[in-house]
């Protein structure tokens, strides 16, 4: 069997598995159909275009700013922001699941692993910095108008600290390039320890200890040409800032379809919290975590349980539905084309 086949099939059951950890929620999105306004709910497919549109501008405005992919159509940036978010909905990695992804298909576009997982880097970072920064101001405005609870404040501060956290430490590993070898090293060490484990001692070795430090030191580069142009950032950060605010809009208009009206500031807090936590989540897209923790944050915010179920359910299911059924057809698209070409396909 081919290697594009095998990708199909691996993706194909990957897929099902979605379907399988989320069927719960797709039958009581359905039993919710007969409250919603359609008119209303209609809203969220251009939001939805616009915030994968964004997510894509993120990387591609810093890959542009380095020389990369001029030849690229708007058109063409939309379709990749598609498969992107399709990959990183069928895989359990919380968006991890991109970068391998997004390395190989660049690939055929002339840019090196190291820039693109870069690309990746900068993006998350700075929707971490965008997450921060509409967090801070969803604290002032509830602190403001008066409806500041407890718990939210709480959960407000601690999101806020953990993303400085996370970006701090991101540029604690990047900005030392010894500190980077050291890494690189574990990390080859760690990896081929558990390769052989997990094959009982047949495979010894996965990744060459040598072509990870360079990539590194290709990365770091990259990081050291960013810090003295630091203006490079800015159009990712802006793009990241509308991405946020199109996800945190997506989430208003699926509860307003429901004759709901929730206080954006509290929708801020709620999918912060939830992006966040479903990163580390083990099933596929953060599936039956990421709603979770959603309803209680905005349960917490005042927000009646059977509300915030509901909108949440109606949210989710819809954007995967979505995510899945355009960014599979493209995802294929490209499995077979540059599957076809090299006779490889994206390693996991």
């Amino acid at each position: 069997m081919s290697t594009r086949s095998w990708i199909t099939l691996i993706t194909l059951a990957l897929l099902g598995a979605v379907i399988y950890f989320g069927r719960h929620e797709l039958l009581k999105a359905w039993g919710l159909m007969g409250q919603v306004d359609l008119w209303v709910l209609a809203i969220m497919i251009p939001v939805q275009i616009a915030s994968y549109y964004a997510v894509g501008a993120a990387s591609f405005s810093y890959l542009r700013k380095k020389g990369n992919l001029d030849h690229m159509s708007q058109l063409g940036m939309t379709r990749l922001s598609l498969e992107l978010n399709f990959v990183n909905h069928i895989l359990p990695s919380g968006g991890l699941a991109g970068f391998s992804y997004w390395a190989w298909i660049l690939k055929h576009h002339g840019v090196s692993g190291a820039r693109a997982t870069m690309s990746q880097v900068v993006r998350f970072l700075l929707t971490f910095v965008g997450f921060a920064v509409m967090a801070l101001v969803a604290f002032v405005v509830l602190l403001l108008n008066g409806s500041m609870d407890r718990m939210i404040g709480i959960i407000t501060i601690g999101l806020i600290v953990f993303l400085l956290g996370l970006m701090l430490g991101g540029q604690f590993l990047i900005k030392d390039r010894q500190r980077l070898e050291r890494f690189s090293q574990w990390l080859a060490a760690v990896s081929n320890g558990f390769v052989r484990v997990v094959t009982f001692g047949r495979k010894r070795q996965s990744v060459q200890a040598a072509n990870l430090r360079n990539f590194f030191m290709e990365f770091h580069d990259d990081y050291e040409e960013i810090m003295q142009d630091r203006k490079i950032l800015w159009g990712p950060f802006l793009w990241t800032l509308l991405a946020n605010a199109c996800d945190v809009a997506l989430l208003f208009v699926a509860f307003w379809a429901l004759g709901i009206v929730v206080d954006p500031a509290i929708l801020v807090v709620a999918f912060g919290v939830s992006s966040v936590v479903s990163v580390v989540s083990v099933t596929p897209g953060g599936t039956g975590v990421y709603e979770a923790v959603m309803i209680a944050v905005l349960a917490a915010g005042g927000v009646g349980q059977s509300q915030a179920i509901a909108g949440t359910l109606l949210a989710r299911v819809t954007l995967l539905l979505g995510t899945i059924i355009f960014g599979y057809v493209f995802y294929q698209m490209s499995i077979v084309k540059y599957g076809k070409s090299t006779g490889q396909g994206p390693t996991r």
